[in-house]
């Protein structure tokens, strides 16, 4: 079996032969196609005029073209620029783009149709530090024991060509070519082929809110693709509402359709979507979410995971069947932050938002989805965020206790079992996978990976002394970070040792206590599995929550709806506080899991510091 994906942009191997080229590049003219020798060749480019069209794009049909062909267009100022939508950059994104025969790949995933988002169980891999090798094949390799582990979605972090040999991916400037330092664009289909082989899901993580700051040749040939009008970090903003903004809007809805029907993604992690500028009648983000299901989504569950730092339910919403109207869920960032503050007692930054009485927020988390649904958060100086959520079901909610984000952007990339009260990480990470949200694991998380995930770039010269000296300004605002010396042990971002250092060491799964842990993440999502997944098939609004005693006894009670749409409750009880405490009236219902919850007679318990206890009470209980 084959698949492609047909856009307007790029270049398209014909049947009859030869290939179709296509550059949208509105003001400027003439624009050449350059066919260059393959590497060791030394001949000069061949070179196409191509025709400028009404519709602004610089079109050449050459009949002696094939799969393999490297090229590049050039401008009238000599300027030589990769395509924009090339499938493939193999040298680099100021390299030369590649043809792609997309009929090459033989599919063996025919039968594949995804799984229902309430069976969702993500983990966040980056390719380049998920194994010693950092390629799609070497991903693949490990994708068995994922599956073994109870994990049935993978999260990767983002593809699209980015400069250098290494990146966290969010500096990608070739939305379509995957990068080639992990391999080619067949071994990313046999990646995730495999995957569904295993009865894995995949999403990909793209980044429409801008361009990486190395490798955009937009700005040069084709300044229709921003919009001065809206000022951002990077710039003026992608033009997803100005003149002539219906073909920028175009290249990125055929971006999102050609990673789910060409490389069969199963849907899409987007970054910060806060950061997306558009004023239109129609966001960009419901264009794509709303193309994506009325497409390869009446055949298959298509999948679309948002970011959002500011919380917009309304992005979120469901129709009256259920069934979300843009994103199927968004990453939770309110319970991490209330998680870290009650599992380390750092309250620094973003983190003294949730400071007051973090069990409270933790529940609140839990039960309601945001924390910030609308009031006022200290941090942003009284500044009111989010939307309220509690009209959403539980599963619009990614949640977790690391992330890439929350791991990397430490100064030392430390991750939470570094940092951690072991005892009440434990609690937490019950609370979390046995709840009704769609868990997320960061890779190595589930063994307690002792390296670290660090900052890493391979910018060109300027670039890179720039963003080493802006990270450690950054982090000079901290008081552990006041002296040249103690910033000076930041780790550069551009060092190849940074990177290698953020390599997983699956070595580790094997020896204690990450032995420990690795069992540990396994009984809780085999649990999952067995008694909650199965009454997650028709989630409505939001549980409830309460705290005990001091705050620390915390109390989360959910409806769930099973297959026959019968009411059953879960209840998790866990107790976060400072000692063991007595007397711990007892949830209804059968025990589903147990942990350092002792019953004492009467229908009370003896709850140790970190004990949990999740409870299901089904119709038949009643």
């Amino acid at each position: 079996m084959k698949r492609r994906h047909a856009m307007p942009f790029g270049a398209t191997v014909l049947a009859e032969g030869g290939v179709s080229f296509r550059l949208w590049a509105p003001s400027m003219t003439p624009v050449v196609l350059q066919r260059e020798p393959q590497a060791g060749h030394t001949e000069a480019p061949v070179e196409h005029p191509m025709l400028l069209g009404t519709d602004g794009f610089h079109s050449v049909t050459v009949p002696e073209a094939s799969a393999g062909d490297l090229y590049r267009f050039r401008m009238p100022d000599g300027l030589r620029a990769p395509d924009p939508a090339s499938r493939y950059n193999p040298n680099d994104v100021h390299g030369a783009s590649q043809v792609i025969d997309t009929g090459a790949y033989e599919w063996r995933d025919e039968a594949w149709r995804g799984r229902p988002w309430s069976e969702a169980v993500i983990y966040e891999l980056h390719i380049g530090t998920f194994t010693p090798k950092g390629t799609f094949t070497a991903a693949t390799a490990r994708l068995a024991a994922l599956a073994e582990l109870g994990v049935t979605t993978i999260e990767v972090m983002p593809l699209a060509d980015f400069p250098g040999l290494r990146n966290w991916g969010y500096d990608g400037v070739l939305q379509y070519a995957p990068d080639a330092t992990y391999g080619t664009p067949d071994e990313l289909k046999a990646f995730v082929d495999a995957a569904h082989g295993f009865g894995l899901m995949v999403l990909i993580d793209v980044v429409y809110n801008h361009f990486g700051p190395e490798g955009n040749y937009l700005h040069a040939y084709c300044p229709q693709f921003f919009n001065p009008a809206h000022q951002t970090p990077w710039g003026s903003a992608i033009n997803y509402d100005g003149e002539a903004s219906r073909t920028v809007r175009d290249f990125f809805v055929h971006n999102a359709l050609y990673w789910v029907e060409e490389y069969h993604f199963d849907g899409l992690r987007m970054d910060a979507i806060h950061a997306i500028r558009d004023d239109s009648p129609q966001h960009i983000i419901r264009e794509v979410t709303e193309t994506l299901r009325a497409g390869p989504g009446r055949t298959r569950h298509i999948h679309v995971v948002l970011e959002n730092e500011l919380n917009e339910a309304s992005f979120l919403e469901r129709d009256d069947d259920g069934h979300p109207r843009d994103g199927t869920a968004q990453w939770n960032d309110d319970l991490h932050h209330a998680a870290h503050v009650l599992t380390t007692g750092e309250t620094d930054g973003y983190y003294g938002d949730y400071a007051d009485v973090p069990v409270a927020q933790f529940g609140r988390a839990l039960a309601e989805g945001f924390v910030y649904q609308g009031q006022p958060s200290p941090y942003r100086e009284g500044e009111t965020r989010g939307e309220s959520s509690m009209h959403l079901p539980s599963a619009a909610f990614v949640s977790f206790l690391q992330t890439h984000d929350q791991i990397g952007n430490r100064a030392f990339g430390e991750r939470i079992h570094a940092l951690g009260d072991e005892v009440l990480l434990h609690a937490a990470y019950a609370c979390v996978l046995l709840s009704p949200h769609a868990p997320m694991l960061f890779m190595g998380e589930e063994y307690a990976a002792s390296t670290p995930f660090q900052y890493f770039c391979d910018f060109g010269p300027e670039l890179a002394e720039a963003v080493s000296n802006g990270r450690r300004e950054e982090f000079g605002r901290f008081a552990t970070f006041s002296t040249d010396e103690a910033r000076a042990r930041i780790p550069d971002p551009n060092a190849e040792s940074t990177f290698l250092a953020s390599k997983l060491r699956w070595d580790e799964r094997e020896i204690e206590p990450h032995a420990r842990w690795l069992r540990f993440i396994g009984e809780l999502l085999a649990v999952r599995q067995r008694a909650v997944v199965p009454h997650l098939t028709g989630l409505r609004g939001a549980g409830t929550f309460s705290c005990d005693g001091d705050g620390g006894i915390l109390r989360v009670v959910w409806q769930l709806d099973g297959e026959l749409a019968a009411a059953t409750t879960l209840y998790v009880l866990a107790n976060f506080g400072r000692d063991s405490a007595d007397g711990i009236v007892m949830p209804r219902g059968h025990m589903i899991y147990r942990s350092d919850a002792e019953p004492t007679g009467d229908a009370t318990l003896r709850l140790a510091r970190g004990g949990v206890l999740v409870t299901l009470e089904e119709p038949s209980n009643v």
